[in-house]
């Protein structure tokens, strides 16, 4: 695959020329923060083969095939910016919805935001949300905060709801529910375990070999979100791990756009879990 890089003092990303992937990540002089599934087999579907290829991806939601793994390698359109790129995908075939990245750096710190957009080419309302899937290399903690707080003056009604897949094992060891966060351990020792909620505070992480990426995301309390009102989830196999946050479901019709923000922001010098995360964490 062709790939070009985008750098400044802080960061190093790396992506693709013919599939909309970010493929590098990672502070400058550090090693990539990414997971590289370049060799990882294709999946089959009715219009070709879907390559995961690792890294950052822009899905629409919810997953069902083949209207997800539409394959998505093909020529880009790449167009430069001062402090970033933006790179748009054909319309894909079948859905005839367009893909668009737009990443962007700052200049005065470790941080980068990216606008992805999904336009609707075809000729009828489509139902979908936005969704910003990250996959990370193997070794590291997601770190995901709680719902705190009451929802109502007499605190009756409930303020937390998960969303389980069928293949998660409830009791997996990795997993470590706390009253501020919860915790999982990205190793390739059991199952694939994947869980989701509705998460208030906008923000998941993950820390990496000392390094803390943080990712930030809209909320809209007042809309409703795919997979049983999740806007946040996280994926682990035996190869990597995900971070996937999502928009809110919506119809988007004919020739208009959805976009969906996230930041990404670095911190690293952080050797241990959980004190010194904990510390940084409450204070953002």
């Amino acid at each position: 695959m062709d790939k070009r890089i985008l750098k400044n003092d802080f960061l190093q990303i790396e992506y693709l020329t013919n599939s909309l992937r970010i493929t590098g990540f990672a502070p400058v002089g550090m090693p990539n923060m990414l997971a590289d599934l370049s060799e990882l087999p294709p999946i089959p579907t009715p219009y070709g083969d879907f390559y995961f290829h690792g890294g950052h991806r822009l899905w629409h939601a919810p997953e069902a095939m083949p209207r997800t793994y539409i394959p998505d390698t093909g020529e880009l359109t790449i167009t430069d910016l001062p402090d970033g790129v933006t790179l748009e995908a054909q319309t894909e075939p079948g859905t005839r919805i367009r893909k668009r990245i737009e990443i962007r750096l700052a200049p005065d710190k470790p941080s980068m935001t990216l606008t992805h957009t999904l336009i609707n080419d075809s000729m009828w309302p489509v139902e979908l949300s936005s969704w910003a899937i990250t996959q990370f290399r193997l070794g590291g903690t997601v770190i995901m905060p709680m719902p705190v707080g009451n929802v109502d003056t007499a605190g009756l009604l409930h303020n937390r709801q998960f969303s389980i897949w069928p293949y998660t094992r409830i009791n997996d060891p990795r997993l470590r529910l706390g009253d501020e966060f919860f915790l999982f351990k990205a190793d390739a020792l059991l199952p694939p375990f994947k869980i989701g909620y509705f998460n208030p505070h906008g923000w998941m992480a993950y820390w990496l070999d000392g390094v803390l990426i943080r990712k930030k995301f809209e909320v809209h309390r007042e809309l409703v979100y795919p997979d049983n009102n999740c806007n946040a989830e996280m994926y682990c196999s035996d190869q990597f791990v995900e971070l996937e946050s999502l928009a809110p479901l919506g119809i988007l019709r004919p020739d208009d756009m959805a976009t969906h923000v996230e930041i990404w922001d670095i911190f690293d010098g952080l050797e241990s879990l959980p004190d010194q995360i904990r510390e940084v964490l409450i204070t953002l």
